[in-house]
């Protein structure tokens, strides 16, 4: 019987083993000899951008770096074995490890102690399944103590760093290890035992460089590290986009909003791997594109001496009495006719990280912020009058002291008498505006009467006619984050009569610009933008490739008026600045290019960081301008919030204007020079004079 069941089974066994062989061998033999193919896309460096004349601004900088790909089988153990053999070759950054990083590490490494962390209680309810495994381990790291994660030697701290790394991102995708700081002789040595360190390998990688330091910095925006990778509130977007979960994306400004063209084309590299996850060769599929190159509208050379300018003004100004809170100014240079930006300069007054009073960038500021202007309004102000038949080019009207009931005198920062609209402008009569806004409400002004006038619907009115020429409105600039200012929220007729003169809703420098090129241009509305081209890369690091796109001038309205007012308003900013006792004359009247333009002063409240001065009753002085006035090429706006406080001040607005108009014409010059020479530098040089024209 026994040699009988013996028979049967051996029968049933060489049986099985017939079918396994016969009937399933092929497929278990194609099983075995099974591959898979997995394509990794690896990143490239970013785009450049340069200058309008091609200087690079900003560029990538090659640096050593050392890599990990962690192939699809490899345990925990093996990656630590080699990252504690990698931390004897190189040094690492320990101070960022985060403190529940340290606590996995000391439980991988301490496992009979974190077992001891569990009371007998707590063990017996995970038997019996009231707690699961994520609850033990939660209760472990929550009692591992300071202590024992400050145990650590400096090598093992060393070996987590770069645990960390070797886990940041996916298999067979080369993760950055370290590439900052990575020295000749750790270059070479991990280069020379890269046969005992599976996974890790040397190669080439890259960082970006400003080429003129911190200028324009906050416009041109940052990317993000390696280590860092994509903003967790941006990742599903960008995962869907190919990316990957370490790659280095603009974070901010230019960086950001072209990302898509400074990203470029990744290499795609495929990897062939057999069933056990075994790598057998790599091949290369494509070998990607750097990104796209943005060429900029700014001149460079033109950007650095406006800032120059305007941080010496400010520091000028900052000594004189008066300017305590003063801490910051902005200049926009444009061209007028086809919204290329050519310098954006915002400078802030602050602490450095030592407490050290520094100047520092925030030309972002230039289109983020916004401020009560005054007077610099008042050309849009004349024009809408026209337009509503409030006035006609040539009205005259009594400039008097304004007595309303119930209400302080209000009056011009001198009496004028009878004048005309462009002698209102000239001498910057606050009387004449209000007045035309009162006509405008259908109103009457009588001497200690009251003012009936239809507030609400004339505030929509003139702010529906400011926004045609970009004020209080986006300007459609080609950067995130622009502001449209805020607009006041009481319909009272005072209020109204504030708004006509610019002390009422606030704007930022960069819709000045565009208010002041709209008037300059002839009554186009052009939108500003500060790239002009985007082009193909190329090897060669100073030239520049193919065009892929030019940004043509883009015309966002033409405003609904005559010909003939806007020449108007165009005459009376060219008296301002040319003519008898213009506003502005004792500054422009001597500029050789003929300049026209418009001052402000605002009266407002410092809303500034210090907490301590907020509430404190200041000056704003702005100026819009362009040249020459007869077949303008610039505009220039320039704001100063908080320029000082008192009755009396430097006129800082006016010095930074003329300087910055002297130093683009003056580089024009010099760029026409056939022989090379420099141009003379005709930059004012007028002393500050107070300024008591408190609504000029």
């Amino acid at each position: 019987m026994v040699f009988f069941v013996v028979f049967i089974l051996f029968s049933i066994l060489i049986l099985r083993l017939g079918e396994l062989q016969i009937v399933f061998g092929d497929d278990f033999k194609r099983e075995i000899q099974r591959t898979e193919d997995i394509t990794v896309n690896n990143p490239v460096p970013r785009g450049k951008m340069y200058d309008r004349n091609g200087k690079t601004i900003v560029d990538n900088s090659p640096l050593n770096a050392i890599t990990y790909t962690k192939s699809q089988n490899v345990t925990q153990k093996d990656m630590l074995d080699t990252a504690a053999k990698l931390a004897k070759l190189i040094s690492m950054d320990t101070s960022k490890i985060p403190i529940r990083d340290k606590k996995d590490y000391w439980i991988t490494n301490h496992p009979k102690e974190a077992k001891a962390k569990i009371t007998k209680k707590e063990w017996a309810a995970y038997n019996q399944k009231k707690i699961d495994d994520k609850k033990i381990y939660q209760l472990q790291l929550d009692r591992v103590t300071d202590e024992e994660i400050n145990s650590f030697k400096p090598e093992e701290l060393e070996t987590l760093a770069i645990y960390r790394q070797f886990n940041s991102g996916y298999a067979l995708t080369p993760q950055i290890v370290k590439n900052k700081n990575v020295t000749p002789e750790e270059f070479a040595i991990v280069s020379e035992n890269l046969a005992n360190l599976p996974g890790v390998d040397t190669t080439t990688d890259w960082e970006r460089k400003y080429t003129f330091g911190t200028t324009l910095k906050s416009i041109l925006g940052d990317v993000t590290s390696s280590e860092a990778g994509i903003p967790k509130e941006q990742l599903e977007k960008y995962l869907a986009q190919g990316y990957s979960r370490n790659d280095r994306v603009g974070k901010s400004y230019l960086e950001l909003k072209y990302e898509n063209v400074l990203h470029g084309q990744k290499a795609k590299v495929k990897t062939v791997t057999d069933k056990s996850g075994k790598v057998l060769s790599t091949e290369v599929v494509s070998e990607g594109k750097r990104g796209d190159d943005l060429v900029l509208t700014i001149d460079m050379d033109l950007q650095q001496q406006v800032e120059k300018i305007v941080e010496e003004e400010m520091w000028s100004a900052k000594s004189k009495p008066n300017t305590g809170v003063m801490d910051r100014a902005f200049a926009v240079v444009m061209n007028p006719n086809t919204g290329e930006i050519l310098s954006m300069t915002g400078k802030l007054i602050g602490k450095d990280s030592n407490g050290k009073t520094v100047m520092k960038d925030y030309a972002s500021g230039t289109f983020t912020s916004s401020y009560n202007v005054g007077s610099a309004v008042k050309g849009a102000t004349i024009l809408t009058g026209y337009q509503t038949g409030a006035i006609k080019p040539g009205s005259y009207q009594l400039d008097e002291p304004l007595v309303i009931k119930n209400t302080p005198i209000k009056k011009s920062w001198k009496t004028f008498g009878s004048i005309n609209d462009l002698r209102a402008l000239q001498v910057s009569s606050n009387v004449y505006m209000w007045k035309t806004v009162i006509a405008m409400a259908g109103g009457k002004y009588v001497p200690n009467g009251t003012l009936n006038m239809e507030t609400a619907k004339t505030f929509n009115t003139m702010r529906q006619s400011f926004s045609q020429f970009g004020l209080g409105t986006r300007t459609g600039i080609d950067l995130p984050n622009e502001m449209s200012g805020f607009p006041g929220s009481e319909n009272i007729p005072g209020k109204l009569l504030d708004f006509a003169i610019g002390q009422y809703d606030t704007y930022t420098p960069m819709q000045l610009a565009q208010y002041v090129s709209t008037i300059a241009n002839g009554g186009n509305r052009v939108q500003p933008h500060i790239v002009k081209e985007i082009r193909e890369p190329v090897m060669e690091s100073n030239e520049l490739g193919p065009i892929v796109e030019e940004i043509e001038p883009k015309v966002l309205n033409r405003i609904d008026m005559k010909d003939a007012w806007i020449k108007r308003v165009q005459e009376g900013f060219r008296m301002v600045m040319q003519v008898g006792d213009g506003t502005a004359t004792s500054y422009f009247r001597s500029a050789p290019y003929s300049p026209a333009g418009k001052t402000g002063t605002a009266q407002a409240f410092y809303d500034g960081s210090d907490k301590t001065k907020r509430g404190t009753e200041v000056w704003n002085l702005s100026l819009v301008s362009y040249a020459p006035s007869d077949n303008p090429e610039v505009a220039v706006a320039v704001v100063v919030p908080w320029a000082y406080s008192g009755n009396s001040g430097p006129s800082i607005n006016n010095l930074i204007g003329r300087r910055v108009l002297d130093a683009y014409f003056d580089l024009k010059k010099t760029r026409q020079n056939t022989d090379g020479t420099s141009g003379t530098n005709q930059s004012a040089n007028q002393t500050t004079a107070d300024s008591s024209q408190n609504s000029q």
